[in-house]
Formats: structure tokens, C-alpha cells, sequence
């Protein structure tokens, strides 16, 4: 294995656009929910007229749906992200709006027949409601509670209960339903990562900032080393994500009247 910090400076150096993680290719892995999210929503979109997917990244899961349907939308935030949705689906007809994910979606009341969202940062029910027609679907893959603390905690510390269950599956159940929709189902998964040398780390906490806000190699340069040294010492340092496929409708009458 090359020294630690030949490995920091490539991985420092490394594109972190896009949401395609093959970057980790041989370097890092991380085990999929049984119930294989990118099919679901392949099957899903070829039945519907219209749909809107939400924090779409790069595009990238949207992008593998061999059929789209007529009106097919995708939000994203982050500019170089809408760059690279716009080259990979706009060719595709896919409608790439630039949107801040805390602001109201630029759609009007039931534009689309199906709202789907993989990985969210949040989920404002309440404008995923108002977007869907009455029978609309929503589909979601959706970062459960404490997802790879076993490495945030590492740079971070011990955090607080409310923060390591901040997105359980009850959370989400009663936003939906306070937003006027009915859970249909809400699954979770525990999934294994493996990082198998330390400049996967540092590539992956770049890319996800939100793990570890504060990161740069150089702040957290004690953390790396000892976490290089362990990885040397056992082939791999294994973490765990948390997933949750959520699935939801809004039915043809509010009931909330």
C-alpha cells in the first residue's frame, strides 16, 4: 500500500462532483438493500405520464430508467451537479431545474403523477404533497437514523440521541401523513461499507460534507492517522449505513377534510 500521505494528496485532488461513486472502485464498498432501489424506480417511472425526482445529484439514478415518462422533471442545488444532470438527462428531454432544497418547489399544485427522491437531505412533505395529482405515488430511498456513525463519530465524537435518531423510519411516517399522504410502506436496511484504504476516507468524507462539516485532511490529520494505521493493521475499517425505502400515495379525496 502506498504511504498515507501519498494516498491524502490523491484523494484531496480527486473529483468530488456528481453523485457516481467510481471513484472507490477496489478502494471502498458498501453492501445495497435487498430490495434494489434503481429497479423499483426504473418499473415505477415507465407507468406514469409525469414525474419529479427531487436532490436528483449528477442524474445519475434517474439516468439508468431505460424509459422515462412524456414529462419527466429533476431538481438539484448544487451546481456542479445541475451541470452534469443537464448533460446526462437533457438529451433525454428530462426538465433540470436549478432548486434550493429548503425552497418551494417551482411546480404548481398536481403537476406530477409520481415525486421519487433517493438519498434527500430532508423531505418537505408538504410540497411533495402539493405537487402530486390526488392518486399520486411517492417512492423514496431515504439515509435512516445513524447512518455511518461508526466513522463520523470517529472525527466527531459521541453525538447526542436526538441526532443519531434524527431520521427514523416514525419521522417520516408522520411528516407524510401530516402532509395529507398515506404511508403505503416504510422498510430499513443496515448495510455494510468497507473502506480499505485511508484516501477512500478522505474521498468519501468530501463528497458527503454533511458527515463531517468541518472536514479537511489537514484539520483532522491525527484522526486520519490512526485510522490508517488500523486499516494497515486489519484490511479494511468497516462502518454500517442505514437505509429506508419509503413508499407513500396521496389519495384521490384529502383526509385531512
Amino acid at each position: 500500500m502506498r504511504s498515507f500521505e501519498q494516498l491524502v494528496a490523491e484523494a484531496d485532488a480527486a473529483d468530488v462532483s456528481g453523485w457516481s461513486f467510481d471513484w472507490l472502485d477496489g478502494r471502498a464498498t458498501e453492501e445495497r438493500p435487498p430490495w434494489g432501489y434503481a429497479g423499483l424506480l426504473a418499473d415505477a417511472l415507465a407507468g406514469v405520464e409525469s414525474a419529479l425526482d427531487l436532490q436528483t445529484g449528477g442524474g445519475e439514478v434517474v439516468g439508468e430508467a431505460p424509459e422515462l415518462p412524456r414529462r419527466m422533471a429533476v431538481t438539484e442545488g448544487w451546481p456542479p451537479n445541475v451541470e452534469q444532470a443537464r448533460n446526462l438527462l437533457g438529451p433525454r428531454g428530462v426538465e433540470v431545474v436549478d432548486a434550493d432544497q429548503d425552497a418551494p418547489l417551482p411546480f404548481a399544485d398536481a403537476s406530477f403523477a409520481m415525486v421519487s427522491a433517493r438519498h434527500p437531505v430532508w423531505s418537505n412533505w408538504a410540497e411533495i404533497s402539493r405537487v402530486l395529482v390526488p392518486g399520486g405515488r411517492y417512492l423514496g430511498q431515504h439515509v435512516g437514523p445513524a447512518s455511518g456513525f461508526d466513522l463520523i463519530e470517529r472525527f466527531l465524537g459521541p453525538l447526542p440521541e436526538h441526532v443519531r435518531n434524527g431520521r427514523s423510519p416514525d419521522g417520516d411516517r408522520a411528516g407524510a401523513t401530516a402532509a395529507g399522504l398515506v404511508v403505503d410502506e416504510i422498510r430499513s436496511a443496515s448495510c455494510r461499507m468497507e473502506f480499505f484504504d485511508i484516501g477512500a476516507v478522505v474521498w468519501t468524507l468530501r463528497k458527503l460534507v454533511w458527515w463531517v462539516p468541518d472536514f479537511t485532511s489537514t484539520r483532522y490529520d491525527a484522526t486520519l492517522r490512526e485510522l490508517d494505521a488500523l486499516i494497515r493493521r486489519d484490511g479494511r475499517f468497516v462502518a454500517h449505513s442505514t437505509r429506508l425505502l419509503v413508499r407513500a400515495h396521496k389519495p384521490a379525496r384529502d383526509i385531512r377534510d
